[in-house]
């Protein structure tokens, strides 16, 4: 039904936005939208009372129990802290090495691999760049030329 309307007001030289506001406030039924928006005029109504109790006893159960979710987090996470801490500091000894030891090796791996996709990106760049000059102008590139005269005139000066 909002299809027809917009093509009868792109017809008509009127202008309609496609995207915005009121796009918005029609795709999700604000109610005063097609009032407002066609020129129609609407009372506005209240919504009805039982609707309106509904609709805070919902809000009001999920805002208790998010609330109630997130003290239950913040005691189990106090608690939790209270049993590790002096566990931490008996097993400090052994485990603050243990985590500088994985930590190098994760750095170690991480940028080996890094250097290791860097290098076959450069590789695969020479490649691309060796083929697209040679292939386009029929000859060498300058660089295989410059290197060819060079190892030309080094086996000409040791015969």
């Amino acid at each position: 039904m909002a299809t027809a309307h917009h093509a009868d007001d792109h017809r008509a030289g009127r202008r309609s936005e496609a995207v915005g506001e009121n796009y918005m406030r029609g795709l999700y039924g604000d109610d005063d939208y097609n009032a407002t928006h066609y020129g129609h005029q609407q009372q506005q109504r209240p919504p009805p009372a039982p609707m309106a109790v509904a609709k805070a006893l919902a809000t009001a159960t999920a805002a208790f129990s998010m609330l109630l979710l997130s003290g239950l987090a913040v005691t189990g996470t106090v608690l939790a802290l209270i049993v590790a801490t002096p566990l931490m500091v008996i097993f400090s000894p052994v485990l603050v090495p243990a985590a500088i030891t994985v930590a190098l090796l994760t750095v170690g791996i991480v940028s080996s691999g890094g250097f290791g996709v860097a290098a076959v990106a450069v590789l695969a760049w020479v490649y691309r760049y060796l083929q697209t000059t040679t292939s386009s102008s029929g000859q060498q590139p300058h660089i295989v030329k410059d290197w060819a005269q060079q190892h030309r005139l080094e086996q000409t000066r040791a015969h």
